[in-house]
C-alpha cells in the first residue's frame, strides 16, 4: 500500500507476444466469479481479441528510459468491461525474455509493485542488472512489467496540477485547532473535485477488479493459458482479487507483504490499522538509532531519539528548513525508515549530519524539486491513482465526526503517521463517483497453492493481512519472516525465504506446512 502524499511501494511489469517458435495459446475461458456476468463476458471478449492480436514488441520509446534488450508494447482493454465494444484504453507493457534454454522456459512472470499507483515497468531490469536473487527465476520466465490503468503510460489520470501538488511547505498534518481541521477538509474536498474535473471519464472504472480484469487480458495477449504473478504490497490485493475472479487461470502466484483482503478492511480500516503498524516500526527504528548513538549522536535511548524528532519537527513548523521543509515534508522523508530497514542508516546519517551543522543534505532529501517536471508529474499521477482506486473500490465514511473521532483517538498513542494518513485519504469522504462493494476474496475452483510471504513487523501491510489471506486461500502456504519489518520481503537477502520463492516458481512445490524464517540481517550503521 502507498503511504502519504507521495509515497512508494516495491515492484514491476507485464508483456506480450511469444518468443520465436512458440505457438499462440488460446485465451482461457473467463468463467471466474465476477460482480456480474456482464463483466465476465466483457473480459472474455477482450481476452479473445488480445490473444489474436498478441503484442507487437519493439524497442521502448527513448523517453521511457528503458533500454534494449527490454522491449515494450501495448495491450488494448475496454475502459468499461460491461461495454467491451465501447471506449478502449491502451496499457503499456514491457518484457525481458528468459535467459535459459527453450526447454527451461516456463512462460511469463508478471509483476505489480503496489500502490495503488505503482508502475511495474522496472521489473525486467532485474534481469539486465543480473540481480542474484532472481537469476534462477530469470532462466525460466520472461520478466513482464506493466503500467496499470491510469498509471504512467496507460491512460494516466490526474487530480491537480503537478507543480501545485509538490509545492512546499505544506501545512503541518497534525492539527492544532478546529480551524486547522477545516482547512484540511477544504483541501481534501477540492482534491476530490479536481479528480472529477481532470479525469472524470476514468474515475468510475478505476477499481481493483477492473485492474484484475486487465491482468487477464494481458495474460491472453502474452499467449499464456495461465498467469504467473508476483505482487507486492497493494499488488497482493490485486493478486487476491485476480485469484478470486479467475481461479482457474492462475499457474503460480507469489504475494509479498499482504493487504488484509477482508471486505470490512478495504480501505478505511486498512489505513487506521496502518497507523498503528507504522508507529510500531518507527519505535523499532528509534531503538536502533539509540543503540548506535556512538555513530549518530541523536540520543542513547528511544525516548531521547523521539524527543530529538519532536524538536526537529517543532523547529521546522516554526520556520521551515531552507524555507521549504516543514513537518509534512519531514514525515514524507522519515517515513522511509519504517517502510524499509535499508533506509535506517541513510536517514539516521542525514539527520545526524543536520544536527552536526551540515543542513543541506536533509533539505535536499526532504524538499520537492520544482525543476523535476517529469518526476513531479509521476508523483502527482501516482497519488491520483492511489486515491482513485481506494476511493472507488469501497464505501468510506462521509461523516466528518467519524474521521475526527477515529483519528483523534489513534493519534494519542500512534502519532507518527495518523493525521498525515487521514488527510491523504480524506478525499474519499466526498468522492464524486459511485463507490463499489469490495469483492469477497475466497478460494475458487482450480486455484493452485499460493505462496504468501510476510514479515511480522511490516508497517505498511500489518501481519494480520497475510494470516487473513492464508485463511481465505485454501491450500496456500505462509512463509513468515519473524522479528523483521521491511516492506517487500522477496527483494531481501534471506536464504530461508529466497530458496522457497525460487522452488515454488520453478517447480510449483511448497513446504508441507507453513514456515517461519529468522530475520534477514539487521542494518549496520
Amino acid at each position: 500500500m502507498r503511504r502519504t502524499a507521495v509515497l512508494g511501494s516495491a515492484g514491476t511489469l507485464i508483456a506480450g507476444t511469444l518468443i520465436a517458435g512458440a505457438i499462440a495459446a488460446p485465451a482461457a475461458s473467463a468463467h471466474g466469479r465476477h460482480h456480474g456476468t456482464t463483466e465476465a463476458r466483457g473480459v472474455q471478449i477482450a481476452a479473445d481479441r488480445a490473444a489474436r492480436a498478441g503484442i507487437d514488441w519493439t524497442d521502448c520509446p527513448a523517453d521511457w528510459a528503458i533500454a534494449a534488450p527490454i522491449q515494450c508494447g501495448w495491450v488494448t482493454v475496454p475502459l468499461d468491461y460491461t461495454k467491451p465494444d465501447g471506449k478502449k484504453i491502451k496499457l503499456a507493457v514491457d518484457r525481458h525474455v528468459s535467459t535459459g534454454t527453450k526447454a527451461e522456459r516456463q512462460g511469463a512472470l508478471v509483476y505489480n509493485p503496489g500502490g495503488p499507483g505503482g508502475s511495474g515497468m522496472a521489473f525486467p531490469k532485474r534481469i539486465v542488472n543480473k540481480s542474484p536473487l532472481w537469476t534462477k527465476t530469470a532462466k525460466a520466465y520472461d520478466f513482464v512489467g506493466f503500467d496499470p490503468r491510469g498509471v504512467g503510460h496507460s491512460a494516466p489520470i490526474s487530480c491537480v496540477d503537478p507543480q501545485k501538488f509538490v509545492k512546499a511547505p505544506k501545512a503541518d498534518p497534525v492539527p492544532d485547532s478546529e480551524a486547522d481541521k477545516r482547512a484540511q477538509r477544504t483541501l481534501a474536498a477540492a482534491y476530490a473535485k479536481g479528480c472529477a474535473e481532470r479525469s472524470g471519464d476514468m474515475l468510475p472504472h478505476m477499481t481493483t477488479p477492473n485492474t484484475a480484469r486487465d491482468l487477464d487480458v494481458i495474460r491472453a495477449a502474452l499467449g499464456e493459458k495461465k498467469l504467473n504473478f508476483l505482487g507486492v504490497s497493494y499488488g497482493t490485493y490485486l493478486g487476491a482479487v485476480y485469484g478470486t475472479l479467475f481461479p482457474s487461470h492462475v499457474r503460480r502466484m507469489v504475494v509479498d507483504s499482504v493487504v488484509n483482503p477482508a471486505k470490512d478492511n478495504i480501505w478505511y480500516q486498512a489505513n487506521l490499522n496502518q497507523d498503528i503498524a507504522f508507529q510500531t516500526r518507527w519505535d523499532d527504528w528509534k531503538a536502533w538509532v539509540a543503540k548506535n548513538d556512538a555513530v549518530y549522536h541523536i540520543g542513547d535511548t528511544p525516548a531521547k531519539v523521539e524527543k530529538a524528532w519532536l524538536t526537529l519537527r517543532a523547529a521546522a513548523k516554526k520556520k521551515p528548513l531552507g524555507g521549504v521543509v516543514g513537518p509534512s515534508e519531514l514525515i514524507d522523508f522519515f517515513q522511509s525508515a519504517p517502510y524499509y530497514d535499508s533506509m535506517w542508516a541513510p536517514i539516521a546519517q542525514t539527520w545526524s549530519d543536520y544536527r552536526g551543522g551540515d543542513t543541506q543534505a536533509l533539505i535536499d532529501a526532504a524538499a520537492p524539486d520544482p525543476s523535476d517536471i517529469a518526476g513531479n508529474a509521476s508523483a502527482e499521477n501516482g497519488n491520483a491513482v492511489y486515491t482513485a482506486v481506494e476511493c472507488t473500490d469501497a464505501a468510506w465514511p462521509t461523516n466528518w465526526k467519524t474521521w475526527d473521532r477515529d483519528n483523534t483517538r489513534l493519534h494519542r498513542d500512534y502519532p507518527f503517521m495518523t493525521w498525515a494518513n487521514a488527510w491523504m485519504n480524506l478525499p474519499c469522504a466526498t468522492w464524486p463517483v459511485k463507490q463499489r462493494t469490495p469483492l469477497d476474496v475466497r478460494t475458487g475452483k482450480g486455484l493452485p497453492p499460493v505462496l504468501i510471504v510476510q514479515s511480522t513487523r511490516d508497517a505498511a501491510t500489518p501481519y494480520a493481512g497475510a494470516v487473513e489471506l492464508h485463511k481465505r486461500f485454501k491450500g496456500s502456504r505462509l512463509v513468515t519472516e519473524k522479528n523483521a519489518g521491511s516492506h517487500g520481503v522477496t527483494g531481501l537477502v534471506n536464504p530461508c525465504v529466497n530458496e522457497r520463492v525460487d522452488t515454488y516458481l520453478l517447480t510449483g512445490r511448497t513446504d508441507r506446512h507453513d514456515v517461519t524464517c529468522d530475520p534477514h540481517a539487521t542494518p549496520k550503521p
